[in-house]
């Protein structure tokens, strides 16, 4: 049996590490029929578009997919791919494992926290009002007319809206993964004692499906308190779910405590559908260069298998990339103990190395 899965190779080094992650996947022994769709600022020209509707289509098909990452201008021009794809394919939960391998540049050990990231809205919805634009001075003068003069003229609006669907699907998924996966604990992050409409939604909706958990500890956690006790004590937290801002940061946190974002796996799930990604960008920088560690989307592809039911194949990947970075020879620039390491070798030569712990 082949599986249909639709790859995306991305942009900036996204080619590199989406062709290293190919290799170590087909090394696996499984059989994949690839469907390659094109995403990202290098497809702008010919579409008209970052996001073409044939890479949305080819995902809805194949309902399974791989990306490697695409470049988001900071500040001006396009939204981000990602959260369009988000946003476009309802994939409401993203799922970021950050765990410790021994060898990795880290002075943390048996690090192993699941980010639970609710998807979809909060301030990543995108509802925003640029700063003197008609549409921002009518939404001023309708907020300070209910309350006062709070807004300043000149303000560019960000609207934050958490839902309480939406807070109910993204925790209920975190306690229900907690259970597929032999997790003990689930902490819900939040700033609800100062946003107490939209975080304390969030958290008033948590302790209702928490309640209905009895065999999973549940524990709160405001977001500034977490972050703190996080490099303090990584090892008391287990699964983290979180509003869609605090995710993306304390994933990131998170993969700081595990060596880095060379080693931070995603998956981006929704009710039929499943998109695995590396959870760095792009690095345009880096394009071409052979140099970027792939292993965060080799890790990805581990979450795929997992996803797809092979899992025999899925444990094997994940040891060997496991033994590659405890051997720390064939690994790149970040995983050694200096950045100048003349040992280091490029993104293809960790995957040679992989597939060769494979065999």
């Amino acid at each position: 049996m082949a599986y249909n899965v639709t790859l995306i190779p991305g942009d900036g080094v996204g080619p590199e590490i989406s062709e290293a992650t190919r290799r170590v996947l087909e090394a696996t022994g499984v059989k994949f029929n690839w469907e390659v769709t094109y995403a990202g600022a290098d497809v702008i020209e010919k579409y008209g578009t970052p996001l073409p509707d044939s890479v949305l289509d080819s995902i809805r098909k194949n309902k399974v997919a791989i990306k490697g990452p695409v470049t988001t201008p900071v500040g001006t021009g396009f939204r981000s791919v990602n959260v369009a794809m988000r946003k476009a394919l309802d994939m409401f939960a993203c799922v970021r494992p950050c765990k410790t391998y021994p060898g990795a540049p880290t002075p943390f050990k048996e690090v192993d926290i699941v980010i639970v990231r609710e998807n979809t809205e909060d301030l990543y919805a995108g509802v925003e009002f640029e700063k003197g634009t008609p549409a921002a001075r009518d939404l001023i003068a309708f907020i300070n007319k209910k309350l006062g003069d709070v807004i300043k003229v000149d303000s560019g609006l960000s609207i934050k809206m958490i839902t309480e669907s939406g807070s109910r699907r993204i925790v209920k998924y975190a306690f229900e993964y907690a259970r597929r996966y032999g997790r003990k604990k689930v902490t819900a992050t939040q700033k609800a004692n100062i946003m107490k409409y939209s975080d304390g939604l969030f958290l008033s909706v948590a302790r209702e499906v928490a309640s209905k958990y009895p065999d999973i500890e549940f524990q709160e956690a405001l977001i500034d308190n977490l972050c703190m006790q996080l490099v303090r004590r990584p090892h008391e937290y287990d699964v983290i779910v979180a509003p869609n801002l605090y995710g993306d940061i304390i994933s990131d946190l998170c993969a700081g405590l595990v060596g880095g974002l060379g080693l931070a796996p995603g998956a981006n799930i929704g009710g039929e559908i499943a998109l695995f990604e590396p959870t760095h960008g792009s690095a345009p920088k880096y394009t071409g260069q052979n140099r970027v560690n792939p292993m965060a989307m080799m890790l990805s592809g581990v979450m795929m298998l997992r996803h797809l039911g092979e899992t025999e194949a899925a444990d094997r990947l994940e040891r060997a990339i496991a033994a590659v970075i405890a051997e720390g020879k064939s690994v790149t620039y970040d995983m050694k103990p200096t950045r100048e390491d003349p040992s280091a070798v490029g993104t293809s030569q960790v995957a040679d190395a992989v597939i060769e712990k494979l065999k």
